[in-house]
């Protein structure tokens, strides 16, 4: 997946994983009752962040990694027609 933006400093592009359309029992669920998804695909990654010395602090996550983040963590963002989220990399909860 190519996206023509490069996020600053610590943060990453993270593209939401779809909502659950169904229950595990099969029971639809209807839009608005949907929950909003936690996990996504990392599409882009800054540089790092730079410490207090001057020294710049790599990420630890990279493009195509799986994550877990928080409910309402992150910014939502529109571009091209496809909907992403931007958030600091300390906002990320888990690499899967």
């Amino acid at each position: 997946m190519s996206l023509s933006m490069k996020p600053l400093a610590d943060r990453v592009i993270i593209a939401p994983a779809a909502a659950e359309e169904k229950t595990k029992s099969g029971i639809i669920i209807p839009d608005t009752a949907k929950e909003k998804p936690q996990r996504g695909e990392v599409v882009a990654v800054g540089e790092g962040k730079v410490a207090d010395n001057g020294t710049t602090i790599k990420p630890q996550v990279s493009v195509g990694d799986q994550v877990l983040y928080g409910k309402y963590a992150g910014t939502e963002i529109t571009v091209e027609g496809t909907d992403y989220l931007i958030m600091r990399e300390s906002d990320i909860l888990a690499v899967l």
